[in-house]
């Protein structure tokens, strides 16, 4: 059995310029993966059935898993006569804005792609993936990017300034659907995302702390007003910045000093059941 990580990600900016004729919205991104990662195992059947494995009964083990998507996709595009079985080890928590399901669906297209002898570049991986999900391409290569179009269009940036990254989920699932539905562009307070990325390239850690920003954390913070708090909860337990990640619900802080980060951890277990302390990955994937 061949096994691939899929590791989680974090928007530090997430910006929506404007609704496109094809429904879709035109995003501004800048996201980068985290060492918080799901483990994808697959195995080669000779009856060319796909089958999804995992002991999370809230993984959907059909069509509706992205996973699955990308190896029916890989195998209508590129002839594959076998099957695969496809086994999911859950750490990313589930409808958390953290692109567990895309990244899965990343590391199944990375290690089909291994698998099978496709010798398909990351690029070409990439493209596949824009066709599950408007996350699987950035997955697909992991490490930081500006994403731009509906988040499949790709620009590589340098790892950003190195520090810890506390992570806080409700214990609620956000449809991103809905999140989307409710954003009224009039009026959004924009994020800053050349200075985002000014920050990253300068290796400027401060400035990477005020260029935060997500113009969804509006419309969530009001269908689901516990994520406030847990963003309220993590300022005032010490993080240098705090940002709602995607549509949500989890919450991040990105934090420098580590004494602070057992401080803000004990703080939030109090009253949110799923908090994680974890680094930036920073660099891409190798091409599985």
């Amino acid at each position: 059995m061949l096994y691939v990580k899929a590791p989680a990600k974090i928007n530090l900016t997430l910006d929506v310029l404007y609704k496109r004729p094809d429904n879709y919205h035109e995003v501004e991104m800048v996201m980068t993966t985290v060492d918080l990662a799901d483990r994808i195992g697959l195995e080669t059947r000779k009856d060319g059935q796909i089958k999804i494995i995992s002991a999370d009964n809230f993984v959907p083990d059909d069509q509706r898993n992205f996973a699955y998507q990308a190896a029916e996709l890989i195998k209508s595009t590129y002839d594959i006569k076998e099957g695969v079985d496809i086994s999911i080890e859950k750490q990313i928590p589930i409808a958390a804005g953290l692109a567990g399901g895309s990244s899965d669906a990343a590391a199944t297209l990375r290690g089909l792609n291994e698998l099978w002898n496709l010798n398909l570049s990351l690029d070409e991986l990439a493209e596949l993936g824009s066709k599950i999900g408007s996350d699987v391409s950035f997955c697909v290569y992991g490490g930081t990017a500006l994403a731009t179009g509906r988040g499949e269009k790709i620009q590589e940036l340098t790892a950003p300034p190195t520090c810890w990254v506390v992570l806080a989920k409700p214990k609620i699932g956000v449809s991103t659907a809905d999140v989307y539905g409710g954003l009224n562009i009039e009026g959004l307070n924009h994020p800053n995302t050349k200075q985002m990325i000014k920050a990253i390239e300068t290796d400027d850690y401060e400035l990477m702390c005020q260029s935060l920003g997500n113009v969804l954390e509006t419309v969530t913070f009001k269908l689901h007003p516990e994520v406030i708090t847990i963003k309220e909860q993590m300022q005032r337990f010490g993080a240098d910045a705090v940002l709602m990640s995607g549509s949500g619900p989890t919450v991040f802080g990105l934090v420098e000093n580590e004494a602070r980060v057992s401080r803000i951890y004990n703080g939030l277990r109090g009253f949110c059941e799923e908090v994680y302390v974890v680094r930036m990955l920073g660099e891409r994937n190798p091409l599985a």
